[in-house]
C-alpha cells in the first residue's frame, strides 16, 4: 500500500474518530455545574487542540504501522488510542470522574510508553509524541482537580 495513503488513512481515522467521540460527548450541564481549579481553560480551546493532536497521533501511528508494525511502540500507539477514546464518554457520557482519572493515568502511561519504546528507532515519532504528553499531563491535572473539588 501507498505509504502517503496509509498516513492519510491513519490521520482520516484517528481525527474522524475523536471527532465523532468529542461531537456525542459535548460538555453540557453536568460539566458546567462542577468546581473547577483556576487553571481550568475555556472549554473553546480544547476542540482545536485535540484535532492538532490528532493529526499528529494518525501520522505517528502510520510511521509506526508502517516502519514498526509488531513493535512495543505499535501496541503502545494502539493502548494510548483505547485509552484516549475511553476518556470522553466515561468523564462526560457517564460522568464518572474516578474511572475517568484511571483511565488518563493509563492513557498517560502508555503514552510514555511509546516515547520509551521509540526513542531509538523512531526518534521524530517520540518527539512528535511529547505535545501530546504535555498536554495528557495538563489534562490529567484537570481531570485530578474536578476529582478532588468534587
Amino acid at each position: 500500500m501507498n505509504r502517503i495513503l496509509v498516513h492519510i488513512l491513519f490521520i482520516v481515522a484517528v481525527l474522524g474518530c475523536g471527532l465523532f467521540i468529542g461531537i456525542n460527548n459535548i460538555p453540557g450541564e453536568w460539566y458546567q455545574s462542577l468546581v473547577k481549579a483556576s487553571f481550568n481553560p475555556p472549554n473553546w480551546i480544547f476542540a482545536p487542540v485535540w484535532s492538532i493532536l490528532y493529526v499528529i497521533i494518525g501520522f505517528v501511528g502510520a510511521r509506526t504501522f508502517l516502519n514498526h508494525r509488531h513493535s512495543a511502540s505499535m501496541r503502545f500507539w494502539i493502548a494510548q488510542m483505547m485509552f484516549n477514546f475511553a476518556w470522553s464518554p466515561l468523564f462526560f457520557g457517564v460522568h464518572e470522574i474516578a474511572m475517568a482519572l484511571i483511565v488518563i493515568i493509563a492513557l498517560l502511561v502508555s503514552i510514555v510508553g511509546f516515547i520509551a519504546t521509540s526513542w531509538n528507532r523512531d526518534r521524530l515519532s517520540a518527539l512528535l509524541f511529547t505535545p501530546y504528553l504535555a498536554w495528557v499531563t495538563f489534562a490529567t491535572l484537570l481531570n485530578a482537580s474536578i476529582f478532588l473539588m468534587n
